[in-house]
């Protein structure tokens, strides 16, 4: 879950966003539109979600792996860590 205000922000307007594909999605089945047209309006759903499946997960993945203000010099090396770990898994959200 994010929890700074920024991130919160950014999780609603993208929740809206979907939200507004997901309308638009329901109007086109609706009116009958072709299956290749749902298609690529359910493509573009599944990728707004996946987008805000990997932000909450990296958002996750800093919050978890946060080390103590002690250990402060290694900052840098655990975004490092993050940005690895991220690399691999962002492919397998697709």
């Amino acid at each position: 879950m994010p929890h700074t205000p920024e991130e919160k922000k950014r999780a609603v307007t993208r929740l809206r966003r979907i939200r507004g594909q997901t309308d638009a999605l329901i109007a086109a089945v609706e009116r009958g539109e072709e299956c290749g047209a749902l298609l690529q309006q359910l493509a573009a759903l599944r990728g707004a979600a996946t987008g805000l499946m990997a932000e909450v997960l990296e958002s996750h993945l800093r919050e978890t792996m946060a080390r103590p203000a002690e250990a402060a010099p290694a900052e840098a090396e655990n975004d490092d860590e993050i940005a690895a770990i991220m690399r691999v898994i962002r492919p397998y959200l697709k």
